[in-house]
């Protein structure tokens, strides 16, 4: 028998969602319930005949299951069970089980048999099974489709009636590639119900117009929502002139959201309140829940489980609110006054007090937004939720975020890699943590840059340079190239560009930065703009301009910036400095050259990344992940890495010169001595490591030195030919989940944090990139006339250690030092293993919340 799981949320195809767990022997009567409003359509294509009544006999072979040779699933909505789904082994030990499940009229076609089925499959594959078979009628279109529909390989055969179905359930790319399309169109869905609601509920609204609920109410009815907006009172009539209710379903209308400002105690009968009315789902705005202790978090996991048993998902609780600046919706349900203006970039924001800012900073900048989000607590919907909906919303161009911390950093990664593609994902996190917390090491800022940038992110560090950052990409195309051509009318201010630029590691152009002197009319700066915009050597165009002193013969400022919107034309981005005065609207302009620069350097990494080929997954050859898990229960790392095509070369412990001397005899001459310290044993520079010793007598000199020093116990190794000393790590980081470093060894590089940094899972292209990123990689390519490593083999065990960490989450550490790089391959002399408790991996395995 195999443990039983805890019951999980999941979202439904229109975005709603209910809960799914194994059945239970108590479920009988719910069985029975739930048997009893199935149409006589429904139960004869499930069962073949009209089988009005389940018998008892059946009934508790229905609900009382083994986890392993039969295995059930119960899809609870509402608190009612409204499908069933299982499996059942052929025979004792037999490969194959039957599948069947069976969904309540009310809830068919809204993708629950898909998440049935890709749920028994999991449990199948934990248990042993190979194959399902499932037999189903002709008629039964929707069944059929359910298992056509999945990516599976499946086999047909029409017998007696009935056809037979048949098909392996191991993973591929194909059944993969079906499950996170359906996780986006559910995700995405469930968020376009709470951002374009027809009417809203509002919970905590007072009489005397003072405190949140009334704020809420009253930016709502400001801001000109185009729904219906229900007060909901225990006695008044009306509440801020508006008639009010006692429960919402009272009003007669659509609802769809509900703001909340009501107490954490009040909650639970907000939640039914709002079900009742039909609700998708809550804005919490209030606060008391898990931000407060344990009883407020223990007050926040109930509301979230109320809630999505009722169908509804949940903003915040501890939250600013949720906006649309669509005309169609024009949605302020936030304590934020004033919204920004209408545009086209997207905001979440993880913190209440952050998006009060940012709200703030975009209205004064002109920057406008097509919606906002602020998480609060975050305790259901996350930024990649907003992820999934603004890939598809039409009015949205640019995502920027604001993040504290990862609910699941693997399927941000994968999101923001997808959706970079077609919009920039802009993010400001906070992700800072002690040095030495959990089982990574400090990742410096550059490090979580590269994490960021691996999957196209634009990583900032402000609330400013966010905007900076926005309205250049929402205003401006990106640039073909990194080079920059400089014009202006002071040489103080184009030398400053020019070196800003140099610094951030764009190019200045040939012939540039261009001074066309304090003394230039508007027209000789509009030429020159435009000729750089023309100009072939440039990829993007600087534009600054000083107030020019008095007495110098200039043009009225308005006739300079006239000219910005010109140089656009040529198809390249423009940036503005101008130190008097306002440009037209359109332009980005900085109040420095530096903030300039700083912002365009950051989009022009972006586009840099999307000319670059997006990278596959390779398949390493001799890998056996199931030999891999038995080596971690035998506690055999190096096994565990042999599964993985992971040769570490022979080391045989010892403790005395007489024992070395019998290993060298066995390992064969010459060998190295080392100390046994994993913290010493490649310290050559201290003297812990003692190579090509070709006989006893030179070997145990070594040891009668090394012993005082560095202890008894000592390794002998072969030796193996020389090469450059490389570092691989891997580690399990709070913030990303499983990352992989690679480095040059040596005491200076290590002391300089030159490491590269990619999250897991590995593409090619990742890999490559750990192996060109330390500063130290020159190295490698041949220094000094020493000949190339070969780079293809550092690659090939770098995708292996990533698909160790991808598929063995016991593994918390792992280091590779060192591994000797050679023209001809690579040695990898030692390996250290940590594991302990299975790391999360929420983005693997079927869909759950």
């Amino acid at each position: 028998m195999t443990t039983a799981t805890q019951p999980v949320d999941v979202l439904l195809s229109d975005g709603s969602t209910v809960q799914l767990r194994q059945i239970r022997p108590d479920d009988a009567a719910a069985i029975v319930a739930m048997h009893s409003r199935f149409s006589e359509r429904t139960r004869y294509l499930r069962y073949f005949s009209p089988y009005p009544r389940i018998p008892e006999r059946d009934l508790q072979r229905f609900v009382n299951v083994d986890h392993r040779d039969r295995e059930a699933f119960v899809i609870l909505a509402g608190g009612a069970i409204v499908a069933v789904g299982r499996y059942e082994r052929l025979g004792p030990a037999s490969p194959e089980a039957e599948v069947a499940f069976v969904v309540e009229d009310a809830y068919q076609g809204r993708g629950i048999g898909s998440v049935l089925l890709e749920h028994l499959a999991d449990a199948g594959r934990r248990a042993g099974i190979v194959h399902f078979v499932a037999e189903v009628l002709p008629a039964n279109g929707a069944m059929l489709r359910v298992f056509a529909d999945f990516g599976y390989q499946v086999a047909r055969q029409y017998a007696d009636g009935v056809v037979h179905l048949s098909f392996p359930i191991a993973p591929t790319q194909a059944t993969l590639e079906v499950q996170r399309g359906r996780e986006h169109r559910t995700e995405a869905r469930s968020i376009a119900r709470l951002l374009a609601p027809r009417g809203i509920a509002v919970y905590g609204a007072s009489t005397t117009g003072q405190g949140v609920g009334a704020a809420l109410l009253g930016h709502l009815r400001d801001g000109g929502f185009t729904g219906a907006v229900v007060p909901v009172h225990p006695s008044a009539a009306t509440v801020a002139g508006l008639p009010a209710y006692p429960s919402a379903a009272d009003a007669g209308i659509e609802i769809d959201l509900a703001v909340v400002a009501v107490a954490p105690d009040a909650a639970p009968d907000v939640v039914a309140d709002a079900a009742k009315a039909g609700a998708h789902g809550l804005v919490v705005i209030s606060a008391g829940f898990a931000e407060s202790g344990p009883e407020g978090a223990a007050a926040q996991r109930a509301l979230v489980r109320a809630a999505h048993l009722a169908g509804m998902r949940v903003v915040g609780p501890n939250c600013l609110g949720v906006a649309n600046t669509d005309q169609a919706v024009r949605l302020n349900a936030t304590l934020a006054p004033v919204l920004p203006a209408p545009g086209r970039v997207g905001v979440f924001s993880q913190s209440g007090a952050f998006g009060v800012a940012l709200l703030a900073e975009a209205s004064r900048r002109g920057l406008g937004l097509s919606s906002f989000v602020s998480a609060g607590n975050r305790a259901d919907v996350s930024g990649n939720d907003l992820l999934q909906y603004w890939q598809d919303d039409p009015g949205t161009d640019v995502i920027t975020l604001y993040l504290e911390t990862f609910g699941n950093p693997r399927k941000f990664a994968r999101l923001a890699r997808r959706i970079g593609r077609s919009k920039p994902v802009v993010a400001l996190a906070s992700l800072a943590r002690p040095p030495g917390v959990g089982d990574a090491p400090a990742l410096d800022a550059a490090a979580v840059s590269a994490l960021f940038a691996q999957s196209g992110v634009i990583r900032v560090d402000t609330v400013s340079e966010l905007l900076d950052v926005g309205v250049l990409l929402a205003h401006q195309p990106l640039p073909a190239g990194r080079r920059v051509g400089v014009v202006g009318n002071s040489s103080a201010l184009t030398g400053l560009a020019a070196t800003a630029c140099t610094a951030q590691g764009l190019a200045v152009a040939d012939g540039y930065p261009h001074d066309v002197g304090p003394r230039a009319t508007a027209a000789e700066y509009a030429a020159a703009l435009a000729a750089c915009a023309a100009d072939e050597r440039v990829d993007a165009v600087v534009a600054v301009f000083a107030p020019p002193l008095p007495g110098q013969l200039t043009d009225p400022e308005s006739d300079f910036t006239a000219a910005l919107p010109d140089a656009r034309v040529a198809g390249k981005p423009v940036v503005a400095t101008f130190l008097a005065g306002r440009v037209p609207a359109g332009v980005p302009a900085y109040p420095s050259v530096e903030e300039a620069v700083r912002a365009l350097a950051r989009v022009t990494g972006y586009a840099d990344w999307l000319r670059r080929p997006p990278g596959v997954l390779p398949e390493p050859d001799r890998v056996d992940r199931a030999a891999g898990a038995a080596a971690l229960r035998a506690d055999d790392p190096v096994a565990l890495l042999r599964a993985y095509g992971i040769e570490v070369v022979e080391s045989v412990p010892a403790s005395s010169a007489d024992e070395a001397v019998t290993a060298a005899g066995r390992l064969g001459w010459p060998v190295a001595l080392k100390a046994a310290d994993p913290g010493l044993r490649h310290r050559l520079d201290l003297g812990a490591v003692r190579l090509d010793l070709t006989d006893a007598g030179a070997l145990r000199r070594a040891y009668a030195e090394m012993a005082p020093l560095f202890g008894a116990e000592v390794l002998v190794q072969p030796m193996v030919p020389p090469g450059v000393a490389c570092v691989v790590e891997l580690v399990e980081d709070p913030a990303f989940g499983p990352v992989v470093g690679f480095g040059l060894g040596g005491v200076a590089t290590e002391l300089l944090g030159d490491r590269a940094w990619r999250a897991v899972p590995l593409t090619d292209r990742d890999a490559a990139e750990l192996v060109d990123e330390p500063r130290a990689a020159p190295l490698l390519r041949g220094h000094r006339g020493a000949a190339p490593v070969d780079r293809a083999a550092l690659v090939d065990l770098l995708l292996r250690v990533g698909r160790l960490a991808d598929e063995q989450p016991r593994v918390r550490s792992l280091t590779l030092n060192p591994v000797l790089a050679r023209p001809d391959g690579r040695s990898v002399l030692h390996a250290t293993v940590r594991t302990g408790v299975e790391a999360a991996r929420p983005d693997t395995g079927p869909r759950r919340l």
